[in-house]
């Protein structure tokens, strides 16, 4: 659990110095390690079924509900994107488009080729865009 150190045994512990030791900044990798196309095409997706949602159902007491989404939406996504340009500079830049064609990335259930990589990121967004356009369908053949 917890032990009381005295002063003598912390001493007798820990290396002290005289001055302070200057400490290098540390490098933080802030990549997301897909190329920048994939998350406009996701955040692009999102706004889309928030347009199509608009479209379907419009009314004038949706207009604060439906912009407060897209500002979460823009939050949601902008935020990490100022995040990765944040300074000390990010020393590993976003995946190219053509390294990503070529090299594929690496996920936790294994190398993914740069199709396969794609359909698993936006198989989500593109499931919600069409369940979007299925709900404004329903409604309409309802109405």
């Amino acid at each position: 659990m917890a032990e009381k150190l005295d002063r003598a045994r912390v001493a007798e512990l820990a290396i002290i110095h005289a001055e302070p030791v200057p400490r290098r900044a540390m490098q933080v990798d802030r990549n997301f390690e897909l190329p920048n196309r994939i998350y406009v095409a996701t955040v692009g997706m999102f706004l889309t079924y928030l347009a199509i949602m608009a479209a379907g159902f419009p009314h004038p007491q949706m207009i604060l509900p439906m912009s407060i989404f897209v500002l979460f939406i823009v939050a949601a996504f902008g935020v990490p994107a100022l995040w990765v340009r944040m300074k000390p500079d990010n020393p590993t830049p976003a995946l190219s488009w053509d390294r990503f064609r070529y090299e594929g990335i690496a996920t936790g259930s294994g190398r993914l080729s740069a199709g396969e990589a794609t359909v698993q990121v936006l198989m989500l967004p593109a499931l919600i865009v069409f369940w979007g356009l299925c709900v404004v369908t329903i409604a309409a053949f309802v109405r």
